[in-house]
């Protein structure tokens, strides 16, 4: 299948398909300990400045993406406050590279990913947790056995959409890496590229083709992976 598809695509598009995948990948991946650990604090700890830690969480969703992306650009660019101290004692640089996509995309997917699982965390019942907790069981242990399997539906549910969301990604992604064929030219930023170009609707169509493919499976998978997932934990 995936030959077909390469057949199909040109060389270009394919590269741009394989970038988003990767960017996509590693966006969820590496995103995905800090959005269970945001999502836990929110769901269920109260601490000063819980509002505005909620509120910083969902900005992303807020704000229009190109502003999103310059504020990454100032931050996590060379000359950036973040950027630079990354660049000078670790040799990192995340602007203009596929590193800084999978940073936009994952800035743009948290929302979706923290909010999935809060939800799942504030579906379980603090009763459990608690009997676990009399029994002797430590609250480590208590979140790793008890709290977490019965959250699972949500995690795989938000890890899910947040792919779904870096594949699509691209106000932030432009604005903090640029559209370099090959470099950061992720399924968004080559359609955009196509449809400025002579005799380019066709590549687009077929990239268009390709992310609505892709963003259906996602959700599909979501959901059967999140059913299965809860049967599993109904089960026991």
């Amino acid at each position: 299948m995936i030959d077909g598809v390469a057949t199909w695509l040109g060389p270009a598009e394919w590269q741009a398909v394989r970038l988003s995948l990767r960017v996509a990948f590693w966006a969820t991946l590496l995103s995905l300990p800090l959005g269970i650990l945001t999502a836990y604090a929110l769901a269920r700890w109260s601490f000063p400045g819980k509002q505005l830690l909620n509120g910083i969480v969902h900005l992303p969703l807020i704000l229009p993406p190109v502003v999103t992306g310059y504020l990454l650009l100032i931050s996590f660019g060379r000359r950036g406050f973040i950027g630079q101290v990354l660049d000078d004692w670790f040799g990192i640089v995340l602007s203009f590279r596929w590193t800084g996509a999978a940073l936009a995309a994952a800035v743009m997917a948290f929302p979706l990913m923290v909010r999935a699982i809060r939800l799942a965390l504030e579906a379980v019942d603090p009763r459990l947790e608690a009997a676990a907790g009399s029994l002797g069981a430590s609250p480590p242990w208590v979140f790793l056995t008890v709290t977490l399997p019965l959250t699972l539906p949500g995690i795989v549910a938000g890890a899910v959409l947040a792919f779904a969301k870096a594949i699509g990604e691209f106000g932030a992604t432009i604005t903090f890496v640029s559209n370099i064929p090959g470099q950061t030219q992720t399924m968004p930023s080559a359609i955009y590229a196509f449809l400025q170009a002579p005799d380019g609707e066709a590549a687009a169509g077929r990239l268009v083709v390709v992310s609505l493919v892709i963003a259906m499976s996602a959700l599909l998978l979501s959901e059967i992976a999140a059913r299965r997932v809860a049967r599993r934990v109904a089960g026991g």
